[in-house]
């Protein structure tokens, strides 16, 4: 890009030679890893949900879900920290973060219930903006965890305090579900560790020696899900409940939340290993994975609603096979161009009527003017 307004220059015989373009500094260009990583991830989300109706038939599908669940969505929240670390409470910002987060929760909290309704034939279903049901918790948590965002760039070891915080959370049953607080508190210590983290942390994951180390941490992590299967609750991955409620004793809250933290961690630096550097066919698809999220619910539980897990050859490997691809393909078109061309009004509605001018924003308005 070339500024147009460019001075002549005089030649030495005294004439005008033509204007030379000055170089515009380049726009700030979206980093095709973090997209990369962000749709591979929901497409990840997306087919752990679709295996869920199965995967009580399948010892190895119950173990690969485990994997998957260990890592997908801590690697979804880093990714969200990292972008969240210039967050502030500048009124442009703050209205981002309610028209991009708080208007969609509202909108499909609502949504939902009034889908299951329709299509479950379910008239008891309430509509309730403080149980936040199936994915909509994402969007409670996303939005505290970024109005706390101050609080976690001035105090000095945020980590730790996240961590201590999880820690409770997992032996206070008394939480309740209001608001998803449990999920809240527990996925904490993952955006916290986004916001301290730096570019060169991910590049350090992306070295050829971790790639070549990720695939046989993978094959254990495989294996050791396999094993864990008949031994372990499925229960500690989703970090929506306390020790207690799942049955076990008090102590074992603290130390699973620290021995998660530390796998998560391990198998997201492995997933981040693989994800592709360069731009690629669907790069562009991870700007759009909110909608890929949100979306995605309507099909599984359409499914889910209607019995069409309920074919027996689904329960077989290649009917595994077969809605696993459909998920990833299902997702993947949610996420496009058009879909969210459509549902930009409820997922990015601009709501300029519903805010105040402050006197920053009006000045810089008038300083572009002026230049």
């Amino acid at each position: 890009m070339f500024h147009a307004a460019s001075s002549p220059v005089k030649a030495p015989n005294g004439h005008h030679r033509a204007p030379v373009p000055i170089p515009r500094p380049p726009g700030k260009q979206r980093d095709a890893f973090f997209d990369n990583a962000k749709f591979l991830a929901i497409v990840l989300v997306a087919v752990g949900h679709a295996w869920e109706p199965l995967k009580g038939d399948s010892r190895i599908l119950e173990g690969l879900y485990m994997v998957v669940y260990a890592f997908h969505m801590p690697a979804f929240i880093i990714v969200s920290g990292y972008f969240s670390r210039s967050f502030d409470m500048r009124p442009d910002r703050l209205r981002r973060l309610i028209t991009g987060v708080a208007v969609p929760y509202i909108v499909f909290e609502t949504a939902y219930p009034l889908f299951k309704r329709a299509i479950d034939d379910d008239p008891g279903m309430d509509i309730s903006l403080l149980d936040p049901w199936y994915l909509t918790w994402f969007l409670v948590a996303l939005f505290v965890w970024r109005l706390t965002t101050p609080i976690w760039k001035l105090i000095r070891w945020p980590l730790p305090v996240a961590l201590g915080i999880a820690m409770l959370a997992s032996v206070s049953p008394e939480i309740g579900d209001d608001l998803d607080l449990q999920r809240v508190l527990q996925f904490l210590p993952f955006f916290v560790l986004g916001l301290n983290m730096k570019a060169e942390h991910f590049q350090w994951v992306r070295r050829r020696e971790v790639r070549i180390l990720s695939v046989p941490v993978f094959a254990v992590a495989v294996a050791f899900g396999w094993w864990a299967v008949p031994r372990m609750n499925t229960g500690w991955f989703y970090h929506r409940d306390s020790a207690q409620e799942l049955g076990a004793p008090w102590w074992t809250g603290p130390v699973m939340v620290l021995a998660l933290f530390g796998c998560s961690l391990v198998l997201t630096a492995c997933f981040f290993a693989w994800v592709p550097r360069r731009h690629m066919w669907f790069t562009a698809l991870g700007a759009g994975t909110l909608y890929g999220y949100l979306l995605h619910g309507f099909m599984v539980k359409a499914g889910d609603y209607q019995g069409w897990f309920e074919p027996e050859w689904l329960h077989r490997p290649l009917g595994e096979i077969f809605v696993t691809v459909l998920a990833a393909v299902g997702v993947t078109l949610l996420c496009t161009s058009p879909v969210r061309r459509a549902f930009r009004f409820v997922m990015e509605p601009d709501m300029k009527w519903a805010f105040r001018r402050d006197a920053a924003e009006l000045a810089r308005e008038r300083e572009k003017v002026r230049g």
